[in-house]
């Protein structure tokens, strides 16, 4: 079973739970255990919530004034990846694999999205889009399904 799909939305709050949602949706139909579904939402509100904090509001990539959010399930994986128009990432922050050198204090209201994320999903890539600027988040995780899965993977 392979399932995609891809949005483009506005740098709005109110995008955050449409991107959830969606993802729980698609995930609940294909019969991915419950869990899962969970931990990938949690780490994609956080990726969205990035997005539409820092994505900037220049027209490179075709991102004005938005950010794109790109979820795969195949197989017995998920990858989901959020990109937007901001300024990215600085060099050597942390890109590919690795979190950025400056972590947010545990007592911090802010700036804990990205370690979140690694610690939800299985695989974490952050970088700076090639070529247009603007950061690159994607995350993997590997599938649990429900017993009886109207969409598992055979």
């Amino acid at each position: 079973m392979s399932i995609w799909w891809s949005l483009h939305l506005r740098r709005e709050a109110a995008s955050v739970p449409l991107a959830r949602r969606l993802l729980l949706g698609t995930m609940e139909t294909a019969g991915v255990d419950p869990d899962i579904s969970y931990d990938l939402s949690v780490a994609l509100s956080e990726a969205c919530a990035n997005a539409v904090e820092h994505g900037g509001d220049t027209a490179q990539g075709g991102f004005s004034e938005g950010y794109r959010v790109t979820a795969y399930l195949d197989g017995e994986k998920c990858r989901i990846e959020v990109a937007d128009a901001g300024p990215g990432f600085p060099a050597g922050a942390g890109a590919r694999s690795r979190l950025p050198a400056r972590q947010a204090p545990s007592d911090a209201e802010h700036g804990r999205g990205l370690c979140l994320i690694q610690e939800l999903a299985d695989h974490v890539r952050i970088d700076t889009a090639p070529g247009r600027g603007g950061a690159v988040v994607s995350f993997d995780k590997i599938l649990k399904w429900r017993e009886n899965a109207p969409l598992i993977a055979v």
